[in-house]
């Protein structure tokens, strides 16, 4: 039992220490959800972080540590290896630099639990963890094979974006086009968006209509979060930072680069935040799942371009 209850003190420990390090980025003016293209001058690749050794793309809290990473070291990709893995490409990472933290969540059942089970009769209880590990962008090593230092180019902006126009159409969303206010109304499950024309910078009419399709996503018909939230109330910011990170991930995943940088909620954010270590994680765990649901139906797009 005290096996358990150190573990359980080191995994609290653990998304503290996270949400902390998430709670200074915002109140040092980074927010990694809406500026993951690093500060000005610096030009990141604009991607979800992934894996340089098997091309696996992070999720969750990792894609915001790792954003804030990009950020803080001015790096110019979002490709990451372990110490080990660098070198199993032939390269190595620099002396003296600086790793990064990501988290890694699972669940195993101890043997002393499948015995208690046994004897009992009943089903055994996982035991979920939380553990860290360390990685480096690849702009901290050499020595790597020559593409994974080639960056593809972002999309330059447009007033219409095909691939995105696409991407949102097979959503099969409800749509009215209009007004001054964007928003998502759960109660008749539709979205209702300025015209493209009304943006300044036509751009972000893109970045409006994902997070409003991150709202979407939370119907009952769908992912089933809850929606029956009042404004500036703590729900409510719980709600708009999935909203906010889902856009971000859908953003980076299609190479689509606003100028608006929102932080309306970032009080609102801060005070989650503060009372409730496990709300980030919780908070990017559902805008993961979002994004995987939106851009699910780039699967849509490719199945109708092949009958054709």
């Amino acid at each position: 039992m005290r096996r358990e209850g150190n573990q359980s003190g080191n995994r609290e420990s653990l998304y503290r220490e996270v949400t902390d390090k998430i709670i200074t980025d915002l109140e040092g003016g980074i927010v990694p959800w809406v500026q993951p293209w690093g500060r000005v001058g610096i030009d990141a690749a604009l991607a979800m972080p992934r894996n340089a050794r098997t091309n696996r793309a992070y999720s969750g809290i990792n894609i915001l540590l790792l954003w804030s990473a990009v950020i803080k070291g001015g790096y110019d990709a979002q490709s990451w290896l372990t110490f080990k893995q660098a070198l199993e490409l032939g390269g190595s990472v620099r002396r003296g630099e600086k790793g990064w933290t990501v988290c890694f969540a699972d669940s195993f059942v101890p043997k002393d639990e499948k015995e208690r089970a046994r004897q009992q009769g009943d089903d055994p209880q996982p035991l979920s963890f939380l553990k860290r590990y360390t990685i480096f962008n690849i702009a901290q090593c050499d020595g790597l094979p020559e593409h994974f230092y080639q960056s593809a180019p972002p999309v330059p902006e447009r007033e219409i974006v095909p691939h995105a126009e696409a991407l949102i159409s097979a959503t099969g969303a409800s749509f009215e086009i209009g007004g001054e206010i964007a928003c998502y109304i759960p109660r008749v499950d539709a979205i209702r968006v300025p015209p493209q024309t009304a943006f300044g910078d036509q751009i972000n009419y893109y970045r409006t209509v994902f997070h409003e399709l991150g709202h979407w996503t939370g119907h009952a018909s769908r992912l089933a979060r809850d929606l029956s939230t009042k404004f500036a109330s703590n729900r409510y910011a719980r709600e708009e930072l999935v909203a906010e990170m889902a856009t971000a991930f859908v953003c980076a995943s299609l190479g689509i680069v606003p100028t608006v940088r929102h932080a309306d909620y970032l009080g609102n954010w801060l005070q989650v935040l503060k009372q409730d270590a496990r709300a980030i994680f919780k908070a990017a765990s559902m805008a993961s799942k979002a994004s995987d649901f939106i851009l699910a139906f780039e699967n849509k797009i490719t199945n109708a371009e092949a009958t054709v």
